[in-house]
């Protein structure tokens, strides 16, 4: 568990046919007229590029910002020389747009260029919707909402492959494109496609969103965000519409005696309230599926290098999965491939839950990256303790639970390429995932763990977050907090590895897996619980085996508990009522750090800022004895199968007063959330 690529295509332009005119009649024989000479052909037009000029009439930051109001797939990467002039080697055009932008060429700007670039500045310096208008304040709404996420480029150069991984790299990118349109009609957005305003930042919230919800925590629970006016909801194409209506549909369905069928994670649900069937997704969505698998066949035919065998087989398995329903094959398939038979990392499957209202259908999704070789060196040093690790962690569980062998991968590292799908989301990114999460693979500790290591590595993230950070700890705890990625990325590696240890993925308990005990969303929220704290209890245990460092460790904590900030920042449930999964785990984790005395929180504190009164304050001390007993209460809620347990859990720090949610997310969200753009160059 963890946590559209859609290629803007030109539409090539059609005409219809002239109509066809009948000559008029001819009484007599017309003379026979010489022939004109052949006019000679005229030479192309080349449209000459536009004359150089300074593009320095808005600031880097201001333009990510008002291209993506105008919905315009244009990016300026970094000012190199910080000259505050853009550049042609300064700039990307953005995938997942409806349109492209050539942007330069020979080493120029294009004519493309410099119309976007005029657009973007007039749109800064245009008049602000009228804000008396219901319109008009709903477009100020949905400005402020785009606003909350900072463009963030995941960029891939691509161009140094040969011809046939570029032809490999085509096909799934294409694969992408239909699995986000499979996606948007599953979720909903697809119906609603057509509502759409004509104004660029209603459009580019909808494209950002997937979907017409406003997603930022200051806007989605404004029920006048919308990127449709009227605010229309989606129906999911995942269950009846009439079933929809009711706010508590999830709940009705799981009590039904026949709850086990429907709720399974690969169907989806028809048929009339008191006639209700499961309907397997290849069935559902045939003539999708059945496009998926025929490009996934291409990618694999185009791989021409023998050495990369597994990924072929897998990319004929997954193609298979994706007409019959049965994705055991491919993940045995997926499960076989490693940092050292392939360059590539593929995963195209239905996986996670938290997407749907009820958290219990599979999302479809791509995630298409690149090995990073460098995942070599943190292997080397936990697989000998991997069963060390799961002992540790059964022996905090507790009783019915029992300690087990594991075999799993720990985690490899990857550069995303593209996302599709559930896989890319409007604010932030996962940062880890195990999978899968259902049958033998997963049961027997066969699945593979990843790491996405080129994500919040940019310059912008890097200062936003240590900015976010000093607002809220006080100076001795950002001693600790270092900003580097290996802190981050270790507690990363741990979550991962968890969703392997103790009571795991098909665990039973009283012949009842978790979902049936706790219920999908509590579930889900559950086993991310248990992996998140399961990081914490694991970084001592790698500390006093000498695998860390006392300094690796102490950066560690400080870079969790800054990672916990963020999510509760984000708030604790949707604008719709589902909990944010991430955000019950954060609050959970820092409150009970609260109450052991590990955090505290100083009202009349200052941060390290300097400005801001209320500071948290680090006692070091006292940080793994909590963490031990928030193992303890975690991993034993788990293996017992204690749903009011859970409930109690969450109610105290969830939806209680010892966290002060406020103030976090107050300070969090003067930084924008990083929302992540992609660029191929191939």
């Amino acid at each position: 568990m963890n946590r559209l690529v859609s290629l803007a295509l030109l539409a090539a332009c059609s005409s219809k046919a002239a109509p066809v005119v009948a000559p008029a009649p001819v009484t007599e024989p017309a003379p026979i007229a010489t022939p004109a000479p052949a006019p000679s052909p005229e030479p192309a037009r080349v449209e000459p590029p536009p004359a150089p000029r300074k593009h320095d009439a808005i600031s880097r930051a201001e333009l990510n910002r008002w291209a993506v109001r105008e919905n315009i797939p244009l990016y300026w990467i970094l000012d190199a020389n910080n000259d505050h002039d853009m550049q042609p080697d300064e700039v990307a055009s953005l995938l997942f747009y409806p349109s492209t932008g050539a942007y330069t060429a020979n080493g120029r700007f294009t004519r493309d260029l410099e119309t976007a670039y005029n657009r973007i500045v007039a749109a800064q310096k245009a008049p602000r919707p009228d804000a008396t208008t219901p319109e008009g304040k709903r477009q100020i709404l949905v400005g402020k909402d785009l606003d909350q996420g900072r463009a963030t480029l995941v960029k891939s150069d691509l161009a140094d492959l040969s011809a046939d991984d570029k032809a490999f790299v085509r096909h799934m990118m294409k694969v992408g494109e239909l699995i986000d349109d499979l996606y948007s009609l599953q979720n909903g957005s697809t119906g609603l496609a057509d509502k759409l305003p004509a104004d660029p930042a209603s459009h580019s919230a909808f494209r950002r969103n997937r979907g017409p919800k406003c997603v930022g925590p200051a806007t989605e629970n404004d029920p006048a965000c919308s990127a449709i006016p009227g605010s229309p909801k989606p129906v999911s194409d995942l269950y009846p519409a009439e079933l929809q209506k009711e706010d508590k549909f999830c709940a009705a369905l799981e009590k039904r005696p026949d709850a086990k069928v429907l709720m399974a994670p690969f169907v989806v649900v028809r048929g009339a309230p008191d006639a209700l069937k499961a309907v397997p997704y290849t069935v559902a969505y045939q003539t999708q599926m059945t496009a998926i698998a025929k490009e996934l066949n291409a990618a694999a035919a185009s791989v021409k290098d023998p050495a990369e065998g597994p990924l072929v087989t897998y990319l004929r398995a997954a193609a298979t999965s994706f007409t019959s329903n049965n994705w055991e094959p491919a993940d045995e398939a997926w499960a076989k491939m490693t940092v050292d038979n392939s360059k590539w990392y593929v995963r195209v499957a239905p996986d996670e839950v938290y997407w749907e209202p009820c958290s219990s259908k599979a999302g479809l999704h791509l995630t298409f990256a690149r090995i990073n070789q460098g995942s070599k060196t943190w292997q080397s040093r936990l697989v000998p303790v991997q069963q060390e690790m799961e002992a540790a962690i059964a022996n905090q569980a507790g009783k019915p639970y029992a300690a087990r062998k594991v075999t799993f991968h720990l985690p490899d590292f990857i550069d995303i390429v593209i996302n599709a799908g559930d896989d890319r989301g409007p604010l932030g990114a996962t940062i880890g995932q195990s999978l899968p999460n259902w049958g033998p693979v997963a049961n027997e500790g066969r699945g593979r763990t990843v790491a996405m290591v080129n994500y919040y590595q940019d310059p912008d993230s890097v200062a936003a977050r240590r900015g976010q950070a000093e607002s809220l700890l006080g100076r001795s705890g950002m001693k600790d907090f270092t900003g580097a990625f290996e802190p981050g990325l270790l507690s990363t590696i741990l979550h991962e590895a968890v969703h392997n240890l103790g009571p795991a993925h098909e665990y039973m308990v009283g012949g009842k897996k978790a979902r049936e005990v706790f219920g999908g969303p509590l579930a889900t929220m559950m086993e991310e619980l248990k992996a998140q704290t399961g990081a914490w209890f694991l970084t001592e245990f790698l500390r006093a085996k000498g695998i860390i460092s006392d300094e690796l460790a102490a950066q560690s904590y400080a870079d969790m508990i800054v990672w916990s900030f963020g999510h509760i920042s984000q708030g604790m449930y949707t604008g719709s009522g589902e909990r944010k999964t991430y955000g019950n785990v954060a609050a959970i984790n820092i409150g009970f750090l609260m109450d052991k005395g590990a955090l505290i929180w100083d009202a009349k504190g200052t941060a390290a800022n300097g400005t801001d009164k209320g500071a948290f304050i680090v006692n070091a001390k006292k940080i793994v004895p909590a963490v031990n007993e928030m193992m303890r209460v975690v991993g034993g809620i788990k293996a017992r199968g204690d749903r009011k347990a859970a409930e109690a859990l969450a109610k105290k720090y969830v939806d209680g007063k010892t966290v002060p949610h406020k103030v976090i997310q107050e300070r969090f969200q003067r930084f924008p959330k990083a929302s992540f753009v992609y660029s191929v160059r191939l």
